[in-house]
């Protein structure tokens, strides 16, 4: 049964907009963020920037109320974006927030994603008992077939541009979109691997940091690269067997460094939740996710490889 664009206080929400052009987007976003205030809700609206400057336009005076993050920076690398809104919904507890959120938009490469369906599968579980709205806005004309089918599976509701009806998705499942998109990832033939264990971790990170530099990234983020791999080596050696391996290649845009072992990614929460500050470990890939301009892990049987790409 189709329902009201109006969310329910108190409750979870995550709906997919389907848009076709700018006149839907624009009136379907800003309906949903004036009723968010009207409601005394704390609002965010994290898109493009393109949409963002119109956005702001369009709200007026009502703007400077609203948190506005340009989600191509912020959400580059898709695992970013739920500890940015985890960080937001903690900052207005308890009270009820609205989101707007789009990380899929036209020019998302085919490597971020496979981590953008992940990241909308993985929203559900995350914040199934907060108090939160999310309204993901899609460019129907330009993302294609394929990318509404996966928003229909990663959202439980579904709404249309210029509507205020909502309605059940028949093929919401969002664990099988996660697991669609647990792809396998390879090392190219030209990649530079080394071997590496608890003795060699120092090795393992100067060697990425060195190839890092070599293909051009900048100085400033070689420690990002070294952070970056010595978290994910060290999760190796201590989750994963003991050893394991490194290969570093450089792409069009900069270098990914892939770490394979034999561990198993069981905690899909696992960077994207903010831990306690009594916990002891458990900030590791939240600091990679945060550092990398696109992490990606695959969980085979028999291990686990995890990409790490960072630009120039």
């Amino acid at each position: 049964m189709a329902t009201g664009l109006r969310a329910v206080e108190g409750t979870f929400s995550h709906r997919a907009l389907f848009y076709w052009d700018e006149a839907g987007y624009v009136s379907s976003t800003v309906r949903f963020v004036l009723d968010g205030l009207a409601a005394g809700e704390a609002v965010a609206v994290a898109v493009p920037a393109r949409w963002l400057r119109r956005l702001e336009d369009a709200l007026g005076p009502a703007a400077a109320q609203v948190a506005l993050i340009d989600i191509q920076e912020s959400g580059r690398n898709p695992a970013r974006i739920i500890p940015e809104f985890h960080a937001f919904l903690d900052e207005h507890a308890p009270g009820s927030v609205r989101v707007v959120g789009e990380p899929v938009w036209p020019g998302r490469s085919e490597e971020e994603y496979p981590a953008c369906v992940q990241h909308e599968a993985m929203v559900n579980l995350t914040f199934a008992h907060r108090r939160v709205t999310f309204l993901c806005p899609y460019d129907v004309g330009a993302l294609g077939p394929e990318v509404v089918r996966d928003a229909e599976t990663t959202h439980p509701l579904l709404a249309e541009a210029d509507t205020d009806r909502v309605r059940p998705s028949p093929r919401y499942s969002p664990e099988l979109a996660y697991d669609r998109y647990n792809e396998p990832l390879s090392a190219p033939p030209e990649a530079f691997v080394v071997p590496f264990d608890v003795e060699t971790l120092s090795k393992a990170r100067r060697v990425a940091a060195e190839f890092a530099a070599r293909a051009g990234i900048a100085e400033d983020r070689l420690a990002d690269v070294m952070l970056a791999v010595g978290e994910i080596c060290a999760n190796s050696v201590q989750h994963g067997g003991g050893r394991g391996e490194l290969a570093v290649w450089t792409t069009d845009d900069g270098v990914v460094c892939q770490v394979t072992d034999q561990g198993r990614f069981t905690e899909r929460l696992a960077g994207c939740v903010p831990v306690s500050p009594y916990q002891q470990g458990g900030r590791g890939l939240l600091l990679v996710n945060k550092v990398a301009d696109l992490v990606r892990t695959y969980t085979a049987p028999d291990g686990l490889t995890t990409h790490i790409h960072v630009c120039r």
